[in-house]
């Protein structure tokens, strides 16, 4: 009897995933922005590791996907 089956039952709808998704590509997108600045001899310093992408930039892309996983988490079903 195929109709006794049980449908799995998911903890959100499917927006909540689809907004989480997204929080966590931007999430992703702000340690790539993050990412790089180093030099290849360790004798030398490089200036790039203060740039303003990798201090202020990246760390608010950071928090900003936070934010969307954190609101994806408390969205309300209908």
């Amino acid at each position: 009897m195929k109709n006794n089956e049980q449908q799995p039952d998911f903890l959100f709808e499917r927006a909540n995933y689809t907004i989480l998704f997204i929080g966590i590509a931007v999430i992703a997108l702000g340690f790539i922005l993050m990412s790089g600045g180093g030099s290849d001899d360790p004798k030398v310093f490089s200036e790039d590791v203060f740039s303003w992408r990798r201090i202020r930039l990246a760390p608010t892309v950071v928090l900003i996907g936070f934010g969307i996983t954190i609101y994806s988490i408390f969205k309300k079903s209908k």
